[in-house]
C-alpha cells in the first residue's frame, strides 16, 4: 500500500491526529523517517493529543463561559484581596475530583465573573465539563422548565457537568418554587459534583436569602471563600 492510500485510510477512520502526524513525516526526507515502532508511537501520541484538543474545544463551546479568561490573566493587586497561592492551588482541579465548592464574593466590578470563568476554562483544559449560568437566566430556566414539564431534563443536564458555575448569585429575589428547585439542584450536587458561586451577597446573608433554608436541611458545603 502506498503512503497516500494509508493517509486516506487514516482520514476515513477519522484518525485526524494520526493523519496529520503521518503527513508531517511524509514531508520529511526519506532518511529522516522513523522506524516502525517509533512511527507507531509518534502517530499514537499525535492522535491522543488531537482528541484531547477536540474534547477541550467542545467543552469550551458547550460551557457558555461569559469570558474567555485564563488563570494566567488573573491580576493580584492588593486591593483585590486575592491569594495567588490559593488560586494557583485550584489549577490542578483537585477540588473537582473531591466534589468541593468555591465561593467567590466581592463588590461589583472586582472580577468575580472573570475569575469564575478562568476556573471554568482551566477545568476544560484538564478534561472536565463545566457549565456557566448567569443566575437571573438560571432562574428563568427553572421557571420555564417547570411550566413546560422539562425540569427533570434540566436536572439531568446539570447533573452531567463536573463543574456548575452560577454567576451573579443573590441579585434577584427567589420565589418559593424557584427557591426549592435551586436547593434541590445544589443538594443533588453536594459531595458529588463541584459548584462555583460568584456573588455580591456576603455569605452570612445566604440563609436569609433562601429564607426557608434552615442549617439543618441545607447541605450545600462551601469549603472555599
Amino acid at each position: 500500500m502506498n503512503p497516500q492510500s494509508t493517509l486516506e485510510q487514516l482520514k476515513l477512520l477519522k484518525l485526524q491526529g494520526m493523519a496529520t502526524g503521518y503527513q508531517a513525516i511524509l514531508d520529511l526526507p526519506s532518511h529522516q523517517h522513523p522506524g516502525a515502532h517509533e512511527l507507531l508511537s509518534e502517530l499514537t501520541q499525535k492522535e491522543v493529543m488531537s482528541r484531547a484538543q477536540i474534547k477541550t474545544e467542545i467543552y469550551l463551546r458547550l460551557s457558555k463561559l461569559r469570558y474567555s479568561a485564563t488563570l494566567d490573566e488573573i491580576q493580584y493587586a492588593d486591593q483585590r484581596n486575592l491569594s495567588k497561592q490559593q488560586i494557583t492551588s485550584f489549577a490542578d482541579c483537585t477540588y473537582i475530583k473531591r466534589a468541593e465548592n468555591i465561593l467567590i464574593t466581592g463588590a461589583t466590578g472586582c472580577g468575580k465573573s472573570f475569575l469564575a470563568c478562568a476556573l471554568g476554562h482551566q477545568a476544560c483544559l484538564l478534561g472536565y465539563k463545566p457549565l456557566y449560568l448567569n443566575m437571573n437566566r438560571f432562574i428563568e430556566m427553572i421557571m420555564l422548565t417547570k411550566l413546560d414539564g422539562t425540569f427533570i431534563k434540566l436536572l439531568n443536564r446539570i447533573e452531567k457537568v463536573h463543574l456548575l458555575i452560577l454567576d451573579d448569585f443573590g441579585l434577584q429575589p427567589l420565589k418559593a418554587e424557584t427557591r426549592l428547585a435551586l436547593l434541590q439542584i445544589l443538594e443533588d450536587r453536594y459531595q458529588r459534583k463541584s459548584t462555583i458561586i460568584a456573588s455580591q451577597l456576603p455569605v452570612n446573608k445566604w440563609y436569609e436569602y433562601f429564607a426557608r433554608c434552615h442549617p439543618g436541611r441545607c447541605h450545600f458545603r462551601p469549603p472555599y471563600c
